[in-house]
C-alpha cells in the first residue's frame, strides 16, 4: 500500500504504513492553525481492504465536523465521487476510513475536489461563450489570475449582482456550485438565464482563493489569511483577492450578493443573512425574505430549520463578506452553506452531498434570483 498527496490540492502526512494499515495526519494551512482538508491517492492491490486512521483530529479546525461524516472517494477524479465506510473516535480524535480497493488506485478526499486544472477548463469554456465578458481583476500572492465573468449590459434600473465562491478553498462544493451556475448562465436556450442576462448585470468570481485551492488549504490563502475576515480592510500585500474584488464592487455597486460556502458540522443546506448591520432597511429585508421563500418552495434540498443563529441588531461582523457588502452598498447579501456530510434533508446514502447536487442547487438559486429581481431596486 502506498499513499501520496504530491499533486494539485493534495494534503496528507504519512506517519506510518504497516501491511494494509496506515496512520495519517492532516497538514495545517501555511502560516495558519487551520487543518481539516485532506486529499490523497491510495495505491494497492484490488480486493484488499485498507484501514486508514487520520489522527489528532481533536486538534483540527472543526472537530464537530467529524461525527457522522463519511470520506469521499473516486476512481476517476471526475464527478463520480462516492462515500467510504468511516467512523470517528471522539475521545482519541481518530477518523478511521475503510477502503476496499476495486481498482489499483483510489483517490480519497474530505469532499470531491475541484482541481485548478478543472478550474482553468471552466474558465476556458465560459470565456468562449459569445455573450460573456471576461477580465482579470488582479493577481494572487502566488501570481494566479483573479478571473471575473460579467453577464448582461449596464442599464438604468438594472440590478447589479455579484456571485462569489470558494473564499475558503477547502469548501470545494462552492466551485461545483459555480460550475452549475455558469453552465446555466451560458445556456442560450435557458429562458431564465436569458432573462437574467437581459434584466440584470451579473458579476461572477468562480474561485476567490486559487492559491489556497492549489496548495490544499482548508480556509486560507498563500499568506495564511482567512479571506472572509478581510472585507473591512483588505490589503494588497496579504489579501489581494478581497482587495481587488472589493475595489471592483466599489466601481459597479452591488444590489445582490451570494457568497457560496460549505459548513463542516451542519448537515444541511442553509443561508445566513445580514440582520445585524447598522443600516438595515425594509427593502433589504423584504427582498431577502422573498428570495428565501422562493428557494424554499423551489428546491427540496434547501431548508430553514437548521443554520446559524440570526445576529442581534448591531451584532454584525464588518470583516465578513455578507455583512460588509450589505452595509457598504445597501445590498441584499447572503452566505450560502452546503454540507460536507450527507444532508439530513433528502439524504443520499452512498453519495452524500455531491458535486451533482451542488450544481443543481446553483440552478435553483439563479431561478430564485430572477424571481427576486424586481425587489432589489424597489
Amino acid at each position: 500500500m502506498q499513499i501520496s498527496s504530491a499533486f494539485d490540492a493534495g494534503n496528507i502526512n504519512v506517519i506510518e504504513i504497516a501491511d494494509r494499515k496506515a496512520r495519517l495526519s492532516i497538514n495545517r494551512d501555511h502560516n495558519s492553525e487551520f487543518a481539516q482538508w485532506f486529499y490523497f491517492r491510495l495505491s494497492g492491490t484490488p480486493g484488499e481492504t485498507c484501514t486508514l486512521d487520520i489522527e489528532n483530529l481533536n486538534e483540527s479546525a472543526y472537530p464537530g465536523g467529524w461525527p457522522g461524516y463519511d470520506a469521499c472517494a473516486s476512481y476517476d477524479r471526475g464527478e463520480d465521487w462516492f462515500r467510504l465506510p468511516t467512523s470517528y473516535d471522539e475521545k482519541a480524535g481518530v477518523l478511521r476510513i475503510e477502503a476496499k480497493l476495486e481498482r489499483p488506485v483510489l483517490w480519497i478526499a474530505y469532499f470531491a475536489p475541484y482541481s485548478m486544472e478543472r478550474h482553468h477548463d471552466l474558465i476556458a469554456k465560459t470565456a468562449a461563450c459569445p455573450f460573456v465578458k471576461h477580465d482579470v481583476l488582479g493577481h494572487t500572492l502566488d501570481g494566479q489570475p483573479m478571473d471575473r465573468f460579467t453577464f448582461g449590459e449596464p442599464g438604468e434600473g438594472k440590478p447589479v449582482c455579484w456571485i462569489n465562491a470558494r473564499q475558503h478553498p477547502g469548501e470545494s462544493m462552492g466551485e461545483w456550485w459555480m460550475e452549475g451556475a455558469l453552465e446555466m448562465l451560458t445556456d442560450p436556450a435557458d429562458p431564465v438565464a436569458t432573462a437574467l442576462r437581459k434584466n440584470a448585470v451579473i458579476h461572477v468570481m468562480p474561485n476567490m482563493n486559487p492559491d489556497g485551492s492549489k496548495r490544499g488549504h482548508l480556509r486560507t490563502n498563500a499568506a495564511g489569511v482567512n479571506l472572509n475576515r478581510e472585507w473591512d480592510n483588505p490589503s494588497e500585500d496579504s489579501s489581494p483577492e478581497v482587495f481587488h474584488v472589493r475595489n471592483a464592487m466599489d466601481e459597479t455597486g452591488v444590489d445582490y450578493c451570494i457568497d457560496v460556502h460549505g459548513d463542516e458540522a451542519i448537515a444541511n443546506v442553509f443561508i445566513a443573512g445580514f440582520e445585524g448591520i447598522p443600516s438595515l432597511t425594509e427593502r433589504q429585508t423584504k427582498a431577502y425574505d422573498h428570495f428565501i421563500a422562493d428557494l424554499t418552495a423551489r428546491c427540496p434540498d434547501f431548508q430553514t430549520e437548521e443554520g446559524y443563529p440570526e445576529a442581534e441588531p448591531g451584532g454584525w461582523r464588518e470583516s465578513v463578506c455578507t455583512d460588509q457588502v450589505a452595509e457598504r452598498y445597501g445590498a441584499v447579501a447572503m452566505t450560502l452553506e452546503m454540507p460536507f456530510k450527507d444532508a439530513k434533508v433528502n439524504p443520499e446514502p452512498g453519495r452524500g452531498w455531491s458535486p451533482a447536487r451542488s450544481k443543481h442547487l446553483a440552478r435553483h438559486c439563479l431561478r430564485s434570483l430572477y424571481a427576486t429581481l424586481p425587489l432589489l431596486k424597489a
